[in-house]
């Protein structure tokens, strides 16, 4: 087979072609108005984002209760919140919250009026943590399995809105806070395409920005250390993630993987392998210019990451990046396609 490489050609032709192409080059260019230039790289975007809610199996493997009080948060979750928020606030950064409302029952909610008052942006997370994608009013909650009493009679829609209105209304009500955009209790790997319907009803409640999607991608067999191509996964469904508009015209703010709750309690990664996810990831979007939501519970990370390093590697490396990347909320990788 013939060498077409370089370093096959002898200098002479090698050179000449360079020169060739440099002339075309300044000749393309010359045939442009003056005004012209080249458009500046487009910085990426990198959000942080915690949903303030229990986690089935955590802190101990086995705990499945949480699955019916998804919003009574325990002290030491609401803690681990509050000090990741300090963590972020601290290396230049921030967290966006998204919060299941039945917290705001309990006696004490002034934790989540520090990180609102901090800077750190509150979003919806519905009241009970509902399916959103829900045919049937029982199916919407598993606390409503247990007692479907509570929602006899009525529509998984009208469940579903009313959940949304009731979060909105209690962050509001009990704590002055304005949400910050809204997020459903689970990601979807198509979003919400083909759900006019929950669109509309966000649409109609005052939200012009979802956090719905979750791409699917590789994350390797439980207990087994994730390879090379599990990481090349990930990285190829990060282009999935990207904000996007619905035909209603409500925007989507995908979750990119992968997710706490994906590689700890499905798959039993170590926090090695999850970090370099998470680097290899950001390192992608800022080579590129595009958007990465991380995603996360501090329920799960509480066990998983006690020492916070997950949020000081985000916020080191978007810092190390310069002006190529910064921390922002999900409302401005919204305005990326508002227009």
């Amino acid at each position: 087979m013939t060498d077409l490489s370089p370093r096959s050609i002898p200098s002479a032709q090698f050179s000449r072609r360079r020169w060739l192409a440099g002339v075309a080059a300044a000749s393309a260019a010359a045939c442009l108005p003056r005004a012209w230039a080249a458009p500046a790289p487009r910085k990426a975007q990198i959000a942080i984002t915690f949903d303030l809610e229990m986690s089935r199996h955590y802190p101990q493997r086995g705990m499945m209760e949480w699955d019916f009080r998804k919003g009574d948060l325990d002290q030491a979750t609401k803690d681990y919140a509050v000090e990741a928020a300090r963590i972020a606030k601290e290396r230049g950064g921030l967290i966006h919250f998204f919060c299941v409302g039945r917290v705001l029952e309990q006696p004490d909610v002034e934790w989540l009026k520090h990180l609102s008052a901090t800077g750190h942006p509150i979003g919806n997370h519905t009241y009970d943590h509902v399916y959103v994608l829900a045919k049937e009013a029982v199916e919407t909650q598993f606390r409503f399995q247990r007692a479907p009493w509570l929602v006899e009679g009525r529509t998984a829609a009208d469940v579903i809105s009313e959940n949304v209105k009731l979060a909105t209304l209690g962050l509001k009500e009990r704590c002055g806070i304005d949400v910050a955009g809204f997020r459903t209790p689970g990601g979807f790997a198509t979003g919400l395409d083909g759900r006019e319907d929950v669109q509309q009803m966000l649409l109609d409640q005052g939200f012009d920005w979802v956090s719905s999607k979750y791409p699917a991608h590789k994350a390797g067999e439980p207990m087994v250390d994730p390879g090379p191509d599990v990481f090349a996964d990930i990285i190829r469904a990060q282009a999935e993630a990207q904000p996007y508009v619905y035909p209603t015209g409500l925007i989507e703010v995908p979750m990119n993987p992968i997710s706490d709750v994906g590689a700890f309690r499905t798959n039993y990664w170590k926090r090695p392998f999850f970090l370099q996810a998470i680097r290899e990831a950001i390192d992608w979007a800022i080579e590129t210019g595009s958007t990465y939501d991380f995603l996360c519970h501090p329920s799960c990370m509480l066990v998983e990451d006690p020492d916070f390093e997950v949020v000081q590697q985000i916020c080191d490396q978007v810092a190390r990046a310069g002006d190529r990347a910064e921390i922002v909320a999900l409302g401005k990788m919204a305005d990326r396609v508002r227009t």
